[in-house]
């Protein structure tokens, strides 16, 4: 019985931090849960319930955002995030367990890398073909992983819109894109009683790190911060792909 209070402390405390990440950035939740929590979980579980937290958690920034939104940003997004969501599920639930676990690291890698190298890049207007593009990406990764994020967060980081609007966008899509996946989650059979339980238990902690990510936001270095997280992507990354090519 200690054993599992620890167990679920240890998931809440990963939540909590997500979800402050989140908060401080605009985006994050599941690049940071994910890897984590796949060093305790198998991410066939992991990955129904960290979509239902970030649910929450976008539903929060997108009321706290909501000033910002604009649907112009969000909708090639999403137009193009259907088909992709279809094909991350059917993936998730086919692949085995050691592919999607080094696949996830590879990605996880990958964005870390490509975001500390942190180029300078001239802003451009929106593209409708290049959102739909995006929101491909993130349907499929984020069905098959919960990871998602990247090439919408690259999409719309590129953009010539000030920083609210941007923020404001991440909230609203990933809340667009949380739902789709989890309804495909749940006709794949993937919505089980154990992720029920999981998310019960993780809710109020990941909910409490977005808040609280949310207020802190203009207070701290965020850049600085994202820094130190990306930093410790790319070593959550390394471990995912040596521990999924050890399985294979």
């Amino acid at each position: 019985m200690e054993a599992e209070a620890i167990f679920f402390l240890i998931i809440a405390a990963i939540l909590f931090f997500a979800g402050f990440t989140q908060g401080v950035c605009g985006f994050g939740s599941g690049l940071v849960a994910v890897p984590l929590l796949g060093l305790f979980l198998p991410l066939k579980t992991v990955v129904p319930f960290t979509i239902l937290n970030g649910i929450v958690i976008t539903a929060a920034m997108c009321w706290e955002l909501r000033r910002g939104l604009r649907p112009g940003l969000i909708l090639p997004l999403a137009a193009g995030c259907v088909p992709g969501v279809a094909v991350g599920a059917v993936f998730l639930s086919r692949a085995p367990a050691a592919l999607l676990q080094g696949l996830l690291g590879l990605i996880v890698f990958a964005y870390a890398v490509y975001s500390l190298l942190d180029r300078k890049r001239r802003p451009r207007p929106p593209s409708t073909a290049l959102g739909m593009a995006a929101g491909f990406g993130t349907g499929a990764i984020g069905a098959a992983f919960s990871a998602g994020g990247p090439p919408t967060i690259i999409y719309l980081s590129s953009l010539d819109r000030n920083p609210a609007e941007i923020k404001a966008a991440f909230a609203g899509f990933f809340l667009i894109t949380g739902l789709m996946i989890a309804a495909s989650h749940l006709a794949a059979g993937l919505v089980t009683a154990r992720v029920l339980r999981l998310f019960a238990i993780g809710a109020p902690a990941v909910l409490a790190g977005s808040l609280l990510g949310t207020k802190l936001s203009g207070r701290m270095d965020g850049r600085r911060y994202r820094r130190l997280v990306l930093q410790m992507l790319l070593l959550m990354g390394a471990v995912l792909m040596f521990r999924g090519a050890a399985a294979w």
